[in-house]
């Protein structure tokens, strides 16, 4: 699955929210979304990079519930709005919290967290390439989030 953070518009994110309950209409506005974006900068993608950044800001897992806020709220941490996979959305309020906590995180913390990764149901490589790749979509999430909180927008993370 490949995962997708994009910085929504109030308009969005309304019709998001109010959609919440309806799968069908959720993927629809997705669809649109992804289809008339064109804000490289309020937009990042993960490629795969997002199940390891997820692990190494939380708890080791993939569980959205997993690890303490506001990190855990980076990936899959949030409201989710789809039963099928993931749309999870972070509130504007949120994402300045995330943005904050992830301008703490350097290197060497990213690789002390990537390197107790301890879980069997993890499919990276967990050698030094796969850290490098997780580490250069970390470093585009950081700077994500601060771009994402200067514009005050919620965000919707996608890995579908």
């Amino acid at each position: 699955m490949l995962g997708v953070h994009f910085a929504i518009t109030s308009e969005q994110e309304r019709s998001l929210l109010a959609a919440d309950d309806d799968g069908d209409t959720v993927a629809e506005l997705l669809e649109e979304i992804e289809e008339s974006w064109d804000d490289d900068a309020l937009k990042v993608d993960t490629d795969k990079a997002w199940d390891a950044i997820h692990r190494c800001v939380t708890d080791g897992t993939l569980d959205p519930d997993g690890g303490v806020y506001p990190l855990s709220h980076a990936v899959l941490g949030g409201r989710h709005l789809h039963d099928d996979y993931y749309v999870v959305y972070v509130s504007a309020a949120e994402v300045r919290d995330v943005a904050d906590a992830l301008r703490g995180a350097d290197r060497t913390w990213l690789r002390r967290r990537f390197e107790a990764i301890d879980d069997p149901g993890y499919d990276g490589a967990h050698d030094n390439g796969d850290f490098e790749y997780t580490w250069d979509n970390f470093v585009d999430v950081q700077a994500f989030y601060e771009r994402a909180a200067a514009a005050e927008r919620a965000v919707i993370f996608t890995a579908t």
